[in-house]
């Protein structure tokens, strides 16, 4: 015994190890996660080694809660989390969570998602009137009805409770927007992550657009300072100073929703993320083309744009006015031009003088009769 114990360091000795390792180890807790090893599988419990001293015991409740399909792929040799629900129950058994396990991991996976603001797919599986609910692993998430995009506000209750029934088995872009553990909360928004999804798309087609270029867009939106287009995932606005040459009182007079235009890209402002675009640009300033276009001496057909005390001017095309002086509306003398023309009015004008780079036009009514 004397001899075995000399020939034997105390480091290597099978007492000195079994007393090293009782000093390492440390007993399971209630509500600590521990990588596990399935042992064994029985028709109603699921046996692990989770590293102590007993194995552990996934009970049948457990089981249940899980599922027939999530407990079907669980194999023996397969390493999974699980939850110490009892280090030791009254009969010394060690009691695990594999679904608790699975609902920590996915709240700090919700955790994770609100603290970056990254967006994910959730299918819809079931609703109230309040909103939807979400499946997030073994989690429920809960996206309420101000925050999805096909529920506006004020339907009447049946209109609202249809509609939300056809989201069900629906996948939805979703930004997790509050996460309370102690309350069971996790709560999703889907118009935040449209609003998200929309910016990167901004700054993505906006790292591939080129002023000067044209594009194909879509009209989304009029209004009375000019249309919004869609130019696959962003829009850009056209203000109503660039929808044409001529003068344009509101957008809906040369579009409509849902048109498909070509658009000239005429500025870019990253900073403000803004896309400037044109319509008009595509089309030649009609001032450069009056050369060709117009003599002196020429009849012309003008419509009265707007009277003033010094003449009344007439558009004899679109982007194209003259101005005809109170002394070439009639012979005689005016008090005002509106005892001769009134805007709206058509007439039949000569032109007597052109000045392009000005870009004016003299136009006269009675060198015309």
């Amino acid at each position: 015994m004397g001899q075995t114990l000399e020939g034997e360091t105390q480091a290597s000795s099978p007492m000195a190890k079994y007393l090293e390792e009782g000093y390492d180890y440390e007993f399971p807790h209630r509500g600590e996660i521990r990588q596990a090893k399935v042992v064994s599988i029985e028709p109603h419990e699921i046996i692990v080694d989770v590293g102590a001293k007993r194995d552990g015991i996934v009970p049948s409740r457990d089981l249940e809660m899980l599922g027939e399909e999530a407990v079907a792929e669980i194999k023996v040799g397969d390493e999974l989390p699980v939850y110490i629900l009892q280090p030791e129950d009254r009969e010394g058994k060690m009691i695990v969570s594999i679904n608790m396990a699975r609902k920590h991991q996915d709240w700090l996976r919700a955790q994770a998602l609100f603290e970056s603001g990254e967006l994910f797919q959730g299918k819809v599986i079931g609703y109230n009137k309040g909103g939807v609910f979400v499946s997030f692993g073994e989690l429920k998430g809960f996206v309420p009805a101000s925050q999805l995009l096909d529920i506006p506000k004020g339907l009447p209750h049946n209109e609202r409770m249809k509609r939300l029934s056809k989201l069900i088995g629906k996948e939805l872009p979703l930004k997790v927007i509050e996460v309370d553990r102690s309350r069971r909360r996790l709560v999703l928004s889907e118009r935040a992550a449209q609003r998200q999804w929309r910016e990167l798309k901004k700054e993505q087609l906006m790292e591939e657009l080129v002023e000067g270029e044209v594009r194909q867009g879509t009209v989304t939106k009029l209004c009375d300072f000019g249309a919004f287009v869609d130019l696959g995932g962003a829009e850009g606005l056209v203000h109503i100073s660039e929808l044409s040459w001529g003068k344009v009182n509101h957008p809906r007079e040369v579009l409509k929703v849902g048109q498909k235009v070509d658009v000239y890209i005429l500025h870019l402002d990253y900073e403000e993320k803004r896309i400037d675009l044109s319509i008009k640009r595509l089309q030649p300033d009609p001032w450069t083309l009056v050369d060709e276009k117009y003599r002196i001496g020429q009849l012309v057909k003008g419509t009265i744009t707007k009277v003033v005390d010094f003449g009344a001017f007439a558009r004899i095309e679109p982007g194209l006015e003259g101005l005809i002086h109170i002394s070439e509306l009639s012979e005689g003398n005016l008090e005002h031009p509106s005892q001769v023309v009134r805007e709206g009015d058509e007439l039949t004008l000569r032109i007597i003088s052109i000045e392009p780079m000005r870009k004016r036009i003299g136009l006269s009514l009675r060198k015309a009769r």
